[in-house]
């Protein structure tokens, strides 16, 4: 048999492309911003991760032009040899400081860091327990490691305790989650999750690549919500959203992460984060510290989002974050509604399975700092309409 035979058969993707309702790689011409240029016209952006609108702030912008200056467009080795730059180190001191950990490690990308993190700790005899909803990232971390995967139902934290009590007691466990659910916009149940590990002498890992700079005190993520902080045993991140940036991170205990720097095929086997985003990075971070209003202005427009499309007639699932699914069901449906949409002048994210259930597609609206009211009064309007 042909290897690419696979490559020839039907699928979904060539179906939408005959139907002329293909909803990926649509080209901006203009910066990640709430209004940006795509494809010759201009549109309202409630499709991005720039939940603090730092892509285009002056002084992030500053600061990747000169550490691209000075240091070049990389440093063409890993973090492992010739690759760590005292701006590495710089960011990950501030950012362990700011998260209140021991250490950080950083990754070159958000996805690297789930597959570094779970692949080092999770060893042959251990065990890993996963929410059925989080990231692709955390279930490919899983397979690289050699460890037993069990899965529980979304946030079931009765399901979690089943998957508990399946393992030994001479097994290392660690539980991991999503902070904040990238595709729903709810919240893991932290607390419940952090008092059956500790009953089961689990460890606990949460992916807050969508809490930082989202929900916490000052943006902290997900344990800072909850208070749990000095519960958590692992953070995961990424810069590429609220950050601005590129790579990922890893904030645990000093010991911990000494390990994982030591262990980590994809930390130990990768380009270290280039000058300027490290730099980008660390500033947009330094923002974030300075101005923890921006955090609280998220949350108001995310509201005033949530309230207008309520307003307006449409099914959401609620939240308390700036990610906002309006149900639209079927796949096909959600991918002329997508296209309208976006004719109209609003970029949304269409969710198809299996990041969601058959019969359970929808449009992924998420929301940035720099928005305004009246933006999202023009959107929702424009959404409104295309589902009425």
């Amino acid at each position: 048999m042909d290897l690419f035979e696979k490559c020839y058969q039907p699928s979904l993707a060539k179906q939408a492309r005959e139907l002329g309702i293909y909803p990926y790689f649509h080209a901006l011409e203009s910066r990640q911003d709430k209004e940006v240029m795509m494809e010759g016209k201009r549109r309202i952006m409630l499709g991005s991760n720039n939940y603090l609108g730092l892509t285009t702030h002056p002084a992030v912008i500053e600061a990747g032009v000169k550490a691209f200056e000075q240091y070049g467009s990389g440093c063409s080795g890993s973090r492992f040899l010739n690759g760590t730059l005292e701006m590495h180190l710089e960011l990950e001191a501030e950012l362990a400081a700011f998260l209140h950990k021991e250490a950080v490690v950083t990754f070159s990308t958000g996805f690297q860091s789930n597959l570094g993190i779970i692949s080092a700790l999770v060893g042959r005899s251990d065990y890993v327990i996963c929410d059925k909803e989080n990231h692709a990232s955390i279930y490919d971390g899983c397979k690289l490691s050699y460890g037993k995967m069990l899965r529980y139902d979304h946030n079931d934290m009765a399901d979690l305790e089943r998957q508990l009590q399946k393992v030994p007691q001479t097994a290392g466990c660690l539980v991991v989650t999503d902070g904040v659910f990238s595709m729903g916009g709810d919240i893991a149940d932290l607390p419940t999750i952090v008092k059956l590990a500790k009953q089961y002498g689990a460890r606990v890992m949460v992916d807050d690549a969508h809490g930082l700079g989202v929900i916490g005190e000052g943006g902290r993520g997900t344990a800072s919500y909850f208070g749990l902080e000095d519960e958590v045993d692992i953070y995961m991140g990424t810069f590429s959203k609220s950050l601005a940036s590129l790579g990922g991170y890893m904030a645990a205990s000093a010991d911990v992460a000494d390990y994982v720097r030591h262990a980590s095929r994809p930390f130990i086997f990768s380009a270290s984060i280039p000058p300027a985003c490290c730099a980008v990075a660390l500033t947009a971070l330094r923002i974030l510290e300075a101005h923890p209003e921006l955090p609280v202005r998220l949350a108001e427009l995310s509201a005033y989002a949530r309230k207008g499309y309520l307003d307006r007639g449409l099914k959401i699932r609620m939240s308390e974050t700036p990610i906002i699914p309006i149900y639209t069901y079927e796949a096909e449906n959600t991918l002329r509604k997508a296209k309208e949409i976006y004719e109209a002048g609003v970029y949304v994210n269409p969710v198809l399975p299996p990041a969601t259930p058959p019969g359970e597609c929808l449009l992924r609206t998420s929301y940035m700092a720099s928005l305004n009211e009246a933006l999202l009064d023009e959107a929702m309007d424009i959404i409104a309409g295309v589902m009425a």
